[in-house]
């Protein structure tokens, strides 16, 4: 696929500008992947091109899952290049630790339109960091928030453990569970040695256009759910700007993409690898397909409608 490069030291940011065959005004910010540019962000680039967006795919850093005081800014230098290329309307996508990052980014941007949050959380997360000190595969970057805002962080939930007890306990949890990755008990533990405060939550009403949360009761990396639910609460009690949705399934795990998404990513067994991934998946295969089906019919909606 043709693709323009953006640097952090020439642009900003750090994206890949995917423009689509036909002709469109449309663009997605897909935060996907572990990269701007590797299967997991191109697979969901084919998706967004064939539901009519161009898209620009951002990440931290190359090959770098790590989330820790990530500028907000970077998304206001991506807007500016995507203005630039003739998109009248702009929107943001992200699962998991990105679809809190889509939240806040679409709080800050009101040229952002259409939020898609797959597994999100509502406030903003500790950062972290993916090094392999001492061999594990993820630590706490202490004193680190997630997110930045002219150049300070953003006040933020902090992680129960510390490391290297952080990694040792999503290893433990996930062994116990017969899951790939586990760390809900780890953000229970956080909620209740630290109840979130207002500081620390997402301000969701300040999110314009089209919302859509998506999430599962299944979830083991977090109680994604609950979450959603208490956003929902608060857009209920808050004046807002936005028509949002509640997409909200007993089955699904973390992995609730468009089972089309999820087919371009794994062709050749997108629901195996959901199955290693997380025992609720071998348990509830069919319902869990469900739900994805569903999820993507609602997807295909929302970027239709918006």
């Amino acid at each position: 696929m043709k693709r323009d490069y953006f640097s952090m030291e020439q642009d900003g940011f750090y994206g890949a500008y995917y423009e689509n065959p036909i002709r469109t005004d449309r663009c997605m910010i897909a935060l996907l992947g572990d990269s701007i540019d590797d299967h997991m962000a191109v697979s969901g680039a084919k998706y967004l091109h064939r539901n009519g967006c161009n898209v620009m795919t951002m990440s931290p850093a190359k090959k770098d899952y790590g989330h820790h005081s990530y500028a907000i800014e970077r998304f206001g230098r991506a807007i500016e290049v995507i203005r630039s290329k003739g998109n009248r309307k702009i929107g943001v996508v992200g699962a998991s630790t990105t679809g809190m990052l889509a939240l806040v980014a679409a709080s800050y941007y009101p040229d952002i339109t259409c939020t898609i949050a797959m597994s999100p959380c509502d406030f903003i997360m500790e950062g972290f960091v993916c090094d392999g000190k001492d061999g594990m595969n993820e630590r706490p970057a202490d004193g680190e928030s997630s997110v930045t805002v002219g150049g300070e962080p953003l006040s933020f939930l902090p992680y129960a453990y510390r490391h290297p007890q952080y990694w040792q306990m999503i290893q433990k949890e996930a062994k116990e569970g017969g899951d790939m990755v586990a760390s809900r008990k780890l953000f229970d533990e956080s909620e209740r040695l630290h109840p979130v405060r207002e500081d620390e939550r997402i301000k969701v009403e300040r999110i314009r256009g089209r919302i859509l949360f998506i999430g599962a009761e299944d979830d083991v990396l977090w109680d994604t759910c609950k979450y959603i639910r208490r956003m929902d609460a608060r857009l209920k009690t808050m004046p807002h700007d936005s028509q949002y949705e509640l997409a909200l399934y007993v089955h699904g795990t973390h992995f609730v993409f468009p089972e089309s998404m999820l087919r371009q990513m794994l062709p050749l067994g997108s629901g195996l690898f959901v199955k290693a991934a997380f025992r609720a998946a071998r348990r509830y295969p069919k319902a869990c397909r469900a739900t994805r089906m569903d999820i993507d019919q609602k997807v295909r909606c929302v970027l239709k409608n918006w």
